[in-house]
């Protein structure tokens, strides 16, 4: 799996702080990582993004890459056109992608809010990458009501593309989760036709980088280098 496209179900419900989850096992097992962000939006200019994030988090041995930062947190393609910023395109994704796996063990590609947000004119979304690349697509979900109808829709989309998913992560589980939270830890790998492959804990983003290292295996199964046993 040397590029492995990480989107979620939304915005907001934890990608970054898996992307550097995924990063910090992958890095402790040996693996040489690159994390590739094709737009920012929301942050401006010298201010720190999701790859500074997942930087700090996962350490400084992983190369980061952002393609193209927009200030106005919004779509890729509405903050682009509304700075009058070229987009970033699929193909440049995918070049980007291939030339980092060149040199890396593991490309993690972390889209921006959930799959089908486009990032051009012409509806191209983070799909349309990791089908250039033929990487597969593992769906960071959110814990509580809702997530199944948004994993299940996410999941049908990536079918419809011919694009595979190894599973699914809960991407912020709460300290005491409520009845939906706790039902859908048994209920998402049924919409979502993929195994649960992580269960990340809220507030993971806010320990220490060292802790955070020290923990990130028990989040994640086996299938993701982690050590995680399920519920």
């Amino acid at each position: 799996m040397p590029v492995l496209v990480v989107s979620g179900t939304g915005t907001e419900i934890g990608k970054t702080v898996v992307t550097a989850a995924l990063a910090a096992v992958a890095v402790a097992s040996g693996r040489s990582v690159a994390v590739l962000k094709p737009a920012q939006t929301g942050v401006a200019p010298g201010e720190p993004g999701d790859v500074f994030e997942v930087l700090r988090l996962a350490g400084e041995t992983v190369t980061g890459l952002e393609l193209a930062r927009f200030p106005e947190p919004l779509a890729p393609d509405t903050a682009a056109r509304r700075a009058g910023m070229a987009p970033v395109r699929p193909e440049r994704i995918a070049e980007a992608a291939e030339k980092l796996a060149a040199e890396h063990d593991l490309v993690l590609v972390e889209g921006a809010g959930g799959l089908l947000v486009r990032y051009d004119e012409k509806g191209a979304t983070l799909a349309d990458a990791a089908r250039l690349l033929a990487a597969p697509v593992l769906v960071v979900a959110s814990a509580g009501l809702g997530t199944l109808n948004t994993t299940a829709l996410t999941s049908e989309a990536l079918r419809a593309r011919g694009l595979s998913c190894p599973g699914v992560v809960v991407g912020s589980m709460p300290a005491e989760p409520d009845l939906a939270a706790r039902c859908n830890l048994g209920d998402l790998p049924v919409a979502a036709g993929a195994p649960l492959l992580g269960v990340v804990p809220a507030g993971a983003g806010a320990l220490a980088p060292v802790d955070f290292r020290a923990r990130a295996a028990s989040w994640l199964t086996a299938e993701l280098g982690g050590n995680r046993v399920a519920d």
